[in-house]
């Protein structure tokens, strides 16, 4: 679904109604304002939604690149909210999960931040962000849940290892192994990147739209919009098919 972003009040589907913890992991991964990140406002605009209906204890969860603690970046982005915990995944225990495709892409199984299994309702909220050819939407979002330390090459940080296997794959991989129930796109602006992966360097247009649902169509939905067609997107398309096939059988 797209509205407008000044139209914009978030209404929590039925599902969260009964959860106990909500988990919302935004995209703040970088000391840098939206559009490089998620910002403040729309989520105090969700959890305000969500103590609408709900008691729920609510969780923020997001870790760096470079494996240092987030919670600097959280003050910097603004992150102050009453009665929600603000957590770093470094400082979680891992477990590690199946892949649920018997046919996976990249990853037999992902190490896991506990927190997030103990949650009963997870939302994942990122700005309206491409880098070259890559579309960085609530999908590629997950990817900062998992943990640098198992995940990165030497001393640099980051998700190396995954990298090394073909990221678009690992996300396909990702979708599966870690669903989330809603994604949320913040695209009162859209930003397109001029490199890989550095926020710092692009330009910006005005959009002044929202997009709210599943995690895989709202992606869909916004590289339409963007003119990019992400390869994961379409290998979680193929996965679909092939987990109603494991269930058929």
């Amino acid at each position: 679904m797209i509205v407008k972003d000044a139209d914009f009040v978030f209404s929590p589907p039925p599902g969260l109604s009964w959860a106990r913890r909500v988990l919302i992991k935004p995209c703040a991964g970088y000391p840098l304002p939206y559009p490089a990140t998620t910002s403040p406002k729309l989520l105090h605009n969700i959890i305000t939604g969500i103590r609408e209906i709900s008691n729920a204890d609510i969780l923020i969860a997001d870790g760096t690149a470079s494996g240092e603690s987030i919670y600097p970046t959280y003050k910097a982005l603004g992150y102050e909210f009453r009665h929600v915990l603000m957590l770093d995944v470094r400082d979680s225990i891992f477990i590690e999960v199946e892949n649920p495709l018997t046919e996976f892409y990249a990853v037999e199984s992902f190490w896991v931040p506990n927190v997030v299994l103990r949650s009963d309702f997870l939302i994942t909220v990122t700005p309206f962000k491409v880098c070259g050819n890559s579309a960085s939407f609530s999908v590629a979002n997950l990817l900062g849940l998992l943990p640098v330390s198992k995940y990165q090459r030497g001393d640099s940080g980051g998700w190396g290892a995954l990298y090394e296997l073909g990221i678009e794959k690992v996300l396909a991989d990702l979708y599966f192994t870690l669903p989330f129930d809603l994604g949320i796109i913040e695209a009162r602006q859209k930003l397109f990147c001029t490199g890989d992966d550095d926020p710092t360097q692009g330009k910006t247009e005005d959009y002044g739209r929202m997009l709210i649902g599943e995690p895989q169509e709202i992606d869909s939905e916004a590289s339409q919009v963007a003119g990019v067609a992400p390869e994961h997107l379409s290998l979680i398309s193929e996965g679909r098919a092939q987990l109603e096939d494991q269930m058929g059988a």
